[in-house]
């Protein structure tokens, strides 16, 4: 039967974090997003989803029932605003 290789030793294995310091890097002075920020973008999703789902059960006549189809278009827009908040948050 074939011997394994030995492994290497601690000697051979240099750590990357030595290498290098850290950097506080480009996120340094920016501000945190206010507390209620991620509550009101996951809400605006998953408003907008419940909006579409709403739409598709209901053949378009719910949650507006003179628009019809552009029902789709309004559970898109709430559910793209909470979407377009995740750019901000940090």
């Amino acid at each position: 039967m074939p011997e394994s290789r030995k492994r290497k030793t601690a000697k051979d294995h240099r750590p990357e974090a030595e290498d290098a310091p850290l950097n506080p890097g480009w996120s340094a002075g920016m501000k945190l997003s206010p507390s209620w920020w991620a509550p009101v973008m996951v809400t605006l999703m998953v408003i907008g989803l419940i909006y579409i789902v709403v739409t598709y059960i209901a053949g378009a006549q719910y949650p507006i029932p003179g628009i019809g189809n552009w029902n789709l278009a309004v559970g898109l827009g709430i559910a793209l605003v909470g979407f377009i908040m995740t750019m901000r948050w940090k």
